[in-house]
């Protein structure tokens, strides 16, 4: 299903973070941040992985963005800080081209490799970013990233939903369309929702959850704060990309990654 499996190397966190915290601003407006009830769900999918198991989770009330941190936006960051990704430091980063494999020119501003840019893509989530990079950028906001929990919580809501428009499963073969994906089977980017690659945040708003949260299924993995269960050195990510197929977009489904790296198909949005 075109998991983002990948092997890490590690690395101190970067030293700018420190003045991203004494500079912290926003950019992002009143109204795109979603106040989220809390409450008592079950987090799961009997149906699912075994790592899916029904348990109830409680989360207490917080805000989450409305959407996906967008290129525009991390850029803006990056140029008001000065701070340096993990890929752009290490110069490694993750493409997926029917597999994973490493390019060493793919950053965020080109993430996909040699000949892509993201100049007109202001309004596209940002993907290439680690775990770490996705805290700084949210710590620059006055946030944080959310945990697996408060994410699957905001996606799902209380009535026990697979995905966050409800029970109907996606297909790329019908007209109206909840999520940019990639073809049914797996896993390949795919045309039939108007995208291949990432699209515009919000262009979906049949697929948006019950709280009204954009863009939780498809468009790019986000990552939460969450170690990965018998993983602790992975955090999860959640909510499927535009390469995998309608099995991943599941509000139950996740994944790990090391923090430390960077992939075309992985991005974040941000709590607190």
């Amino acid at each position: 299903m075109a998991k983002p499996v990948v092997r890490s190397r590690r690395a101190g966190f970067a030293g700018c973070l420190g003045a991203v915290c004494l500079f912290a601003s926003s950019f992002v407006a009143a109204e795109d941040w979603i106040q989220l009830p809390g409450g008592t769900f079950i987090m799961g999918d009997k149906f699912g992985d075994d790592n899916e198991t029904p348990a109830p989770r409680t989360v207490a009330p917080f805000e989450l963005m409305k959407y996906e941190v967008t290129n525009k936006a991390f850029d803006s960051f990056i140029k008001k800080t000065g701070y340096v990704t993990d890929v752009e430091r290490e110069g490694r980063a993750f493409v997926w081209t029917g597999k994973w494999r490493t390019d060493p020119v793919a950053n965020y501003r080109q993430p996909r490799g040699e000949k892509t840019s993201i100049s007109t893509l202001d309004s596209h989530p940002v993907a290439q970013v680690s775990a770490r990079d996705a805290l700084a950028y949210c710590m620059f906001q006055g946030a944080r990233l959310p945990t697996e929990a408060e994410w699957e919580f905001a996606a799902r809501g209380l009535d026990g939903r697979r995905y966050p428009w409800g029970n109907v499963k996606p297909d790329q073969s019908k007209s109206d369309h909840f999520a940019n994906y990639g073809t049914d089977s797996c896993c390949a980017p795919s045309t039939a929702d108007g995208f291949a690659y990432t699209a515009p945040v919000g262009s979906y708003p049949l697929g948006a959850s019950p709280y009204g949260v954009e863009d939780m299924a498809g468009n790019v993995w986000e990552w939460t704060s969450t170690p990965f269960p018998g993983n602790p050195d992975h955090q999860v990510i959640r909510g499927g990309g535009w390469g995998n197929n309608n099995y991943c977009l599941r509000v139950s489904y996740r994944h790990g990654n090391p923090p430390d790296i960077g992939l075309d198909m992985v991005g974040f949005r941000c709590a607190r």
